[in-house]
């Protein structure tokens, strides 16, 4: 009794010493190599190590078939499908290959795209201005006249069109003389109407209908695109595409390649400006009034962060 229990004694002492050996932390080389298993791989030098965990690694560069490693790591007392190799598990794995080495540089640039769209919605300001000596003259005198204009703008402009008032002021006129306190010597009444309208063949009816009914102030016209988002998009793909191209080529002219985007920020977008055509107001002859409409510029701007790879 005494002999069997030294024995077993002895065996527990073995197999506690041959775990902590399997458990300890070692080195391993060799070129890496895909299992029978797939998705599997091993380092294959003297002997084969079965990589556990080489999904950890394989978003690295050099992380290919026959690339020479060096793995820091522990094996592991696990049963796998096939059993290829001693089962290891990689805390480091590096490459050792100096072909394979590789420097990252950061580039940034920029792209930019400018896109050309005809406009579908038309602004107009037009202000009625009454003088008079009383305040309540002139305030009278412009509702008459901002009554028809009103009228005359939403029989011309049709149902689509949106007629409302923008700003209404009545302001006293003053005159200064030099060592007296300014004198009022009457009243100036302005009612503004703007026109929002969808039907661009209707401006020129509408300047012409608002200065028959008495508009004397047209503060101009403006051409804007209402639903600007997909062309902002497709500014937008493009100005990236030309960034991640500039990219591309300072790559190809430092003998490596972009492999990874690191930031990328939209500056500097612009919405479409209005179009202002100011200068279409003027009558000859009478002559119904010119409106030509241009087209918008929208551009996007888009700045880019890129790691360049090149070989030392």
């Amino acid at each position: 009794m005494k002999r069997l229990f030294l024995i077993t004694t002895l065996m527990t002492i073995v197999l506690a010493a041959a775990t902590a050996a399997l458990a300890s932390e070692i080195t391993v080389t060799g070129k890496l190599q895909k299992t029978v298993e797939p998705g599997g791989w091993v380092v294959a030098g003297k002997s084969k190590y079965l990589l556990l965990n080489a999904s950890k690694f394989q978003s690295e560069s050099w992380f290919k078939e026959a690339t020479n490693v060096e793995a820091v790591g522990e094996t592991k007392d696990v049963m796998t499908t096939y059993m290829e190799g001693t089962p290891f598990e990689a805390r480091t794995l590096r490459s050792t290959d100096q072909a394979e080495s590789r420097r990252v540089t950061r580039v940034l640039v920029s792209g930019d795209f400018t896109i050309q769209a005809q406009p579908d919605t038309a602004t107009l300001v037009m202000s009625v201005v009454t003088q008079a000596k009383q305040a309540i003259d002139a305030q009278q005198q412009n509702a008459n006249k901002s009554s028809a204009l009103v009228q005359a703008l939403k029989a011309v402009s049709g149902s689509g069109a949106e007629v409302k008032t923008s700003g209404y002021s009545v302001q006293p006129q003053r005159i200064y003389k030099e060592g007296q306190p300014p004198t009022i010597t009457g009243y100036e009444a302005r009612n503004s109407v703007t026109v929002l309208m969808s039907d661009l063949t209707k401006i020129g009816a509408v300047i012409d209908a608002a200065g028959q009914a008495g508009a004397n102030d047209i503060g101009g016209i403006s051409f804007t695109l209402r639903q600007d988002r997909p062309a902002k998009d497709n500014a937008l793909k493009e100005a990236t595409r030309e960034a991640m191209s500039k990219a591309q080529v300072i790559a190809q002219a430092l003998g490596g390649k972009v492999s990874r985007i690191v930031e990328v920020q939209e500056e500097g977008f612009q919405r479409p400006q209005p179009i202002y055509q100011a200068e279409t107001f003027m009558k000859r002859d009478g002559a119904s009034t010119p409106v030509e409409v241009g087209s918008l510029d929208i551009s996007s701007r888009v700045q880019l962060t890129a790691e360049i790879e090149t070989s030392l």
